[in-house]
């Protein structure tokens, strides 16, 4: 394989607009930031795994490496959650900024997680 980084990137650029649409979405229809990370996490887990797997990785889909996919990225929730706690509830900032700001964040361990889950290796050894 060639560099994953690029491709990576591109695809968690989408997940990450994804992910904010929702979150900013959510928060002028008035619904609270849990529960819109929740419909988030279910929305962005089923669009970045079918692009990691046949965009960034290169492997068939399935139903193993999508549930082994949606394990390593329901770690992200309750860091998500905290993250907008402390953004947000603690910062005072919008959602228009905590939000971004947390998907920043939780970017470098998105890439770990999704390598493993999809690849079976980490990211860091085929990156190169």
């Amino acid at each position: 394989m060639t560099s994953l980084a690029p491709r990576y990137l591109l695809v968690g650029i989408t997940c990450a607009v994804l992910n904010n649409a929702v979150m900013i979405g959510g928060d002028v229809l008035g619904l609270h930031y849990v529960a819109c990370s929740l419909v988030s996490y279910v929305v962005v887990v089923l669009w970045g795994y079918g692009l990691h797997a046949t965009f960034t990785f290169g492997q068939p889909l399935s139903w193993r490496s999508l549930i082994r996919y949606a394990a390593g990225m329901v770690t992200n929730l309750p860091g998500s959650i905290a993250l907008m706690f402390v953004f947000y509830d603690i910062a005072g900032l919008p959602v228009v900024v905590a939000a971004p700001a947390m998907s920043a964040i939780l970017l470098l361990w998105n890439f770990t997680t999704s390598s493993w889950a999809i690849a079976g290796t980490p990211a860091l050894r085929k990156a190169g």
